[in-house]
């Protein structure tokens, strides 16, 4: 209790202020700029209002924009389902690579700060110039892919980006290739973490390489393994940019987040329907993000 006290006593009346600054303008931010804004959005879900006028405008119509969504709105369907296919790959693709390229990474091989920063080159790009990539592989005549495997002419032209059954696959291939790197770092940074020691007893006991990483690492990688889940699922309802610059996100590439764009800064503003849209998505991600939260909680508890 003596030292508690002594301790609490070094804290100055200046350092509280500047505590409370530290912890109070960030909150203040956050709590501004994300939760009031999709508090609001929750509340505007469930009215009629194209973004004009005041709030006096505004007419409250229930739960009718979630039944229309669901009901009377045929690109919904395909952006769920297509947001489906974005996690299932980036699930089965950049998870387990990212664990992959980390793992050799962390046997410390020759050149390893080399390849390292090639890997994760990607993602410092953002998803925009993704997109813009796309293009330049994926165009019809001028792209990469049709002039290495010759399918420059009318007759035999592969058109990646306007076919509905290519363009989300193609688009998708750039986005692992920016994911993976994003993932391998995290998986190296909980590589690094586990005790060496583990492994010296491992080995000792007469365990191989593979059964010293299922039945040592990567049972420590589980707090790694939860953040990557979340991120993956994150990333894949916050999917918008590539998608966006290669076809406004029509014509195959539909998702939740390009609905959002088109019904509350489209051509016809809908701010009611595109709210609701945009509440779906904020329920799908507080389901993944708190059961995240109560598991690391109780972890430190």
């Amino acid at each position: 209790m003596t030292k508690r006290r002594v301790r609490l006593k070094t804290i100055t009346g200046r350092d509280k202020i500047v505590l409370t600054l530290m912890a109070g303008i960030p909150a203040l931010l956050t709590t501004a700029l994300i939760w009031i804004p999709a508090l609001g959005s929750v509340v505007l879900s469930f009215s009629k209002w194209n973004g004009i006028g005041g709030f006096g405008d505004i007419q409250w119509i229930g739960a009718r924009n979630y039944h229309d969504i669901t009901h009377n709105y045929p690109p919904f369907g395909p952006a769920w389902h297509h947001n489906l296919i974005w996690f299932a790959v980036f699930v089965l693709i950049p998870a387990p690579l990212g664990l992959f390229l980390a793992t050799q990474l962390d046997k410390r091989i020759a050149g390893s700060r080399i390849y390292q920063n090639i890997f994760f080159l990607p993602v410092v790009l953002s998803l925009a110039l993704v997109g813009f990539m796309v293009e330049l592989i994926y165009a019809p005549e001028q792209g990469l892919i049709n002039n290495l495997t010759g399918h420059t002419k009318p007759g035999n032209l592969v058109d990646w980006i306007g076919n509905p059954h290519l363009n989300l696959f193609a688009v998708l291939t750039l986005a692992v290739w920016r994911q993976t790197g994003y993932v391998m770092i995290l998986w190296l940074a909980g590589l690094k973490a586990v005790d060496p020691a583990l492994r010296e007893a491992a080995a000792l006991d007469g365990a191989n390489e593979w059964q010293t990483f299922r039945r040592v690492v990567l049972p420590s990688l589980r707090p790694v393994t939860i953040v990557v889940s979340v991120i993956t699922v994150v990333e894949t309802l916050r999917a918008f940019d590539i998608v966006y610059v290669v076809n406004r996100g029509k014509n195959g590439l539909e998702l939740l987040s390009t609905l959002v764009t088109d019904n509350i800064v489209g051509e016809a503003i809908r701010v009611g329907f595109g709210s609701a849209l945009a509440a779906i998505l904020l329920v799908v991600s507080v389901l993944v993000i708190v059961p995240y939260l109560i598991v690391t909680f109780r972890r430190e508890d």
